[in-house]
């Protein structure tokens, strides 16, 4: 497994290099935001680590780049921007995890194997799910509600997958957690939480009448809300 890492501190760049091929992984740096965006694209790595702040050019401008340009490659970016907002924007620009600086390796080692664990899927056997107005698309990522379409990540996609596989059933953070989160014991309870908000915000922007209610003490539902004229 190749992995480039976008890291204009050479000494942490160093430390988490040096970690990593203890664990077999090829490894790159680039501490460059310029020349990061000529690297992140080419199609040999297999994950990304981003900075979100670079000279030259910063880790959301390369992180759009990237998805601009239809590369798949997952990125984590590694920030010490860690407000709420910080986190959406990077996700909505098609981040596949966030961790906020400073951060211990074992985790980072954690989010890596999570990701990379992960079936490629070949593009004849795509998925499509529908449910209620929704379209979810396992091709290009892609939620369709009527005329608006919006590209999820592969967290996203992956809960709602699950979300829609069982909809109108109550389900709990904890199966959730081990449906989309398999094996990860460093995963909390909170990113279940954080995903939903992440979800709600896409069928709002949808204007779409499918929703994800909370059921107290209990745990999350999908549903299709009955029209009002």
């Amino acid at each position: 497994m190749k992995i480039l890492i976008i890291e204009d501190d050479m000494e942490l760049c160093g430390i988490i290099k040096t970690e990593l091929e203890k664990e077999h992984y090829t490894v790159d740096c680039c501490h460059d935001g310029t020349d990061a965006s000529y690297y992140a694209l080419q199609p040999v790595y297999d994950l990304i680590l981003l900075d979100r702040m670079l000279p030259g050019e910063n880790g959301i401008s390369i992180l759009k780049s990237i998805r601009n340009a239809n590369v798949n490659t997952p990125v984590i970016l590694i920030t010490a921007l860690n407000q709420l907002d910080d986190k959406i924007e990077g996700l909505d620009h098609g981040a596949d995890d966030y961790l906020p600086k400073p951060f211990a390796m074992g985790e980072l080692s954690a989010r890596i194997r999570a990701i990379l664990r992960r079936p490629v899927t070949m593009n004849a056997n795509f998925q499509e799910f529908r449910y209620g107005d929704l379209i979810l698309k396992e091709e290009n990522l892609t939620l369709t509600c009527k005329r608006n379409t919006v590209t999820l990540t592969r967290k996203e996609y992956l809960l709602l997958e699950f979300l829609i596989k069982n909809s109108n059933q109550i389900l709990t953070r904890e199966y959730i957690l081990s449906a989309v989160w398999p094996l990860d014991r460093d995963i909390e309870y909170g990113n279940v939480d954080n995903y939903i908000y992440f979800l709600r915000k896409r069928l709002k922007q949808l204007g779409s009448t499918v929703s994800i209610k909370a059921i107290y003490g209990k745990g999350y539902r999908l549903q299709q809300e009955e029209n009002t004229l």
